[in-house]
């Protein structure tokens, strides 16, 4: 089987050998840079399965570089490295493409279950599916339609379809209040104050039929947020 290839944009040395170190101790080839001019260079030349990318970068912006990748490729993964204090540039690197962000310091263990999470769920966005199955019927992402299997179709909205699909995307694992507000909503969690995320699990239990009481299709996994239940095997 061939390797995956990641490219990391990142000045720092240190982080960039530890994280290049790592990559390579877990069976991914790797591509480097340590600034703008030779990240778009790799970025627009190269074949790589992922982007590691720092957004401060010597001689220029690291979102030059992602709006680059975005242009040549609608398909490609792309996490954000970035500092604690960087939210802004955390949020416009989200709204342009950006997957999935890592904020430094990170350990390696973190690094490789968020690339693993990404790869598994963004292997290529043309394929993405256009239709997510739950028990009793399926959500057309396209026309944001439940359909159920008795025939009745109830229509949602962008933002409830979005977190269905955020869910379903990770099925199994329990997903934080945090993360959906991050990943979803774009939001810094840490500075708002907000009840959405219950809300529209409310609103979207009782569009799937699903019981709040005793739900079956989104868990509510105390202290650790929801979790969108695995299809039986």
């Amino acid at each position: 089987m061939q390797k995956q290839r990641i490219l990391v944009i990142e000045d720092d040395p240190a982080i960039r050998r530890g994280v290049l170190s790592s990559l390579r101790f877990n069976g991914y080839e790797t591509l480097e840079a340590a600034d703008e001019i030779a990240g778009l260079e790799l970025a627009r030349g190269e074949n790589f399965d992922l982007l590691l990318l720092d957004l401060n970068l010597p001689g220029g912006d690291g979102l030059e570089i992602l709006r680059a990748v975005r242009e040549h490729s609608k398909t490609v993964p792309v996490i954000i490295l970035t500092a604690r204090g960087e939210q802004e540039d955390r949020v416009k690197g989200l709204k342009l493409g950006a997957d999935d962000y890592v904020v430094k310091p990170f350990g390696a263990l973190e690094l490789l279950a968020r690339i693993e999470a990404v790869l598994r769920r963004s292997p290529s966005r043309p394929s993405d599916p256009l239709e997510i199955a739950f028990p009793g019927g399926t959500l057309d992402l396209g026309k944001r339609e439940l359909r159920f299997d008795d025939g009745m179709v109830t229509s949602i909205s962008e933002r409830e379809s979005e977190l269905l699909a955020y869910l379903s995307s990770n099925a199994g694992r329990a997903i934080s209040r945090d993360e959906i507000l991050a990943r979803v909503w774009h939001l810094n969690p840490q500075a708002v104050e907000t009840r959405t995320v219950d809300m529209h699990i409310v609103r979207l239990r009782e569009k799937l039929r699903d019981d709040g009481a005793d739900p079956r299709i989104i868990l509510t996994l105390r202290g650790r947020g929801y979790q969108f239940a695995e299809p039986p095997r």
